[in-house]
């Protein structure tokens, strides 16, 4: 179906335009033949309704022989065939129409005036429906370049999906690969331990697969999470783990992407607790300042620690989620600092 048939509102506004070129046309016929205005009206307003119709002919004219695939002389001999014929048929409306008002006595004979006024009928039909396939084709391109730029955004999108499931991906084995090895190292030292490290990891994993189907989740599920994950490594850790997790009743129900902060603290096990003879207090704390939600880790630390490798996933894991979520408007930023390191994650507020 043609747009502007499809809605009420358009076939509205459109009906008003021609309205409007009625009343021009009727313009030149006060001109051109001394018509009164009254006359004038009568024949110009009714076919110029009638001839907006038509014209409606030119879309399916333009969505056929479209500009990148049609050749130039074949759009301008269609164009010109397609406005001769409609201009005739419109002539033919309009002797019909002028005949039938004159015969009943609602304007007068024309006289010699009948050929003038028929020459400017064919001449205006001819202007009207090239100008309305010119606009169809202006339309055409505009439609096409939306259509292009909508194309792009998926693609786009689709990308930055991919890459997230990705990101997302690499998380489960490389904590998974963790745990396994430290319930490998319990069995031998202290074997209730490990099997209640098994249960805590069951029931760690059971829930992030839960969540593995949802995009978002509120912070105060994530907490949740890492509060689970710390009570897995807890068992191995004993009492030099110790943690506080603090957040504002207004972040809570912001959104983050599952297993955001599980990076995090598990850098700050292995690359601070691990290394600290007494351990230490694993601190999160979450707050909502205007619209951003602001999360910090922070944990004790070694300046004598060895220092990691670039092969792991951790903050670099977590940055790459953050630019492919929210580009710019979202850092990531860590700093080491009397003892401590310290992680900023800063998000808009969803």
């Amino acid at each position: 179906m043609h747009p502007i048939l499809a809605r009420t509102g358009r076939l509205t506004l459109y009906l008003g335009l021609w309205v409007t070129v009625g009343v021009l046309l009727g313009a030149l016929l006060v001109a051109q033949i001394g018509a009164p205005w009254s006359v004038a009206a009568l024949i110009a307003v009714p076919l110029a309704a009638l001839y907006s119709f038509v014209c409606l002919s030119a879309w399916y004219v333009s969505r056929g022989m479209p500009l990148g695939a049609t050749g130039a002389v074949r759009i301008v001999a269609t164009a010109l065939t397609a406005s001769a014929l409609s201009s005739a048929m419109w002539l033919l409306a309009a002797r019909t129409w002028i005949d039938w008002i004159t015969k009943r006595g609602f304007v007068p004979p024309l006289g010699r005036s009948g050929p003038a006024l028929y020459s400017l009928f064919s001449a205006f039909g001819l202007l009207l429906y090239l100008l309305s396939l010119a606009v169809s084709y202006l339309v055409a391109v505009v439609d096409h370049a939306r259509a292009s730029e909508r194309r792009a955004l998926e693609v786009q999108v689709l990308a930055r999906e991919a890459e997230l499931r990705m990101l997302r991906a690499q998380i489960d084995p490389h904590f998974l690969f963790n745990s396994l090895h430290s319930i490998s190292a319990l069995t031998v030292s202290d074997a209730a331990a490990a099997r209640r490290m098994c249960v805590l990891l069951a029931e760690f994993l059971r829930e992030s697969i839960a969540l593995g189907v949802e995009t978002r989740i509120t912070l105060k599920r994530e907490l949740g999470l890492v509060a689970r994950y710390l009570d897995v490594e807890r068992v191995r850790y004993g009492s030099r783990l110790q943690h506080r997790i603090e957040a504002d009743a207004d972040a809570d129900t912001c959104l983050v992407p599952p297993l955001l902060l599980q990076p995090l603290v598990e850098n700050a096990i292995t690359h601070g607790i691990a290394h600290t003879l007494d351990g230490g207090t694993v601190q999160v704390t979450a707050r909502r300042q205007g619209s951003r939600l602001i999360v910090v880790v922070e944990n004790p630390c070694d300046p004598d620690r060895p220092r990691a490798g670039g092969g792991g996933v951790g903050i670099a894991n977590v940055r790459s989620r953050l630019t492919a979520l929210h580009g710019a408007e979202a850092r990531l930023v860590s700093v080491e600092e009397n003892r401590t390191w310290r992680v900023e994650l800063v998000v808009p507020v969803e």
